[in-house]
């Protein structure tokens, strides 16, 4: 063998056992197990990190209250009196969703007035000085009720009761002419379930 050969051959030996002595100088200085302690502060930090979070997880769990179920129907500009849905609004607050409908309906039928105030005719029915069937109103109001019902429904509200009914004024675009503006009204209802009380003895409310 030539001398470029056998030079070869001891440069490839020192580049093998060059691995082999620095890890047993790394044995010996200790520095793996310093390495090595390392991660377990690493890992138990981490794994406390991870508790408190849980634990403020819980915490504000428990912190939180409960809140009721809320269905509710927000329609823009419909194309009815605000003053009939204004009593139409007073006319079913606080009755069940279905109960509502009902009497909307015999409202249609003339069978039952919406009580309303001003120089309005009197009706019969108990508490009832004055009223009108107001149709239009009646008719937008029964289909408004039923999406809120489908809305309760899909919630899993049981027993929705309307708790909250409001109409504003909405838009009042002009007529095709310009001299009448039209009526146009803006409408909230919100319904919750039922709240049922306790038989007497019990004390307080569901």
């Amino acid at each position: 063998m030539t001398e470029k050969n056998k030079k070869t051959d001891t440069e490839e030996k020192k580049i093998v056992e060059t691995p082999k002595e620095i890890v047993k100088d790394i044995e010996k200085s200790g520095v793996a197990e310093e390495v090595a302690k390392k991660e377990e502060k690493l890992d138990e930090a981490v794994v406390k990190k991870e508790d408190k979070k849980e634990e403020k997880k819980k915490e504000t769990k428990r912190e939180e209250p409960k809140t009721r179920k809320v269905a509710f129907v927000n329609v823009k500009n419909i194309p009815i009196s605000t003053k009939h849905s204004i009593a139409v609004c007073d006319f079913i607050k606080g009755k069940q969703i279905e109960d509502a409908i009902k009497d909307l309906g015999a409202v249609l039928k003339l069978r039952k007035a919406v009580p309303m105030k001003g120089e309005i005719p009197h009706r019969k029915g108990k508490g009832m000085m004055s009223g009108r069937f107001p149709k239009n109103a009646s008719e937008k109001f029964v289909k408004i009720l039923k999406s809120l019902s489908a809305n309760a429904n899909h919630g899993g509200i049981e027993e929705p009761v309307i708790f909250e009914a409001v109409a504003n004024l909405g838009e009042r675009p002009y007529g095709r002419f310009g001299s009448v503006r039209k009526k146009r009204t803006h409408l909230l209802i919100k319904a919750r379930s039922k709240i049922k009380k306790n038989p007497e003895g019990a004390g307080g409310k569901i």
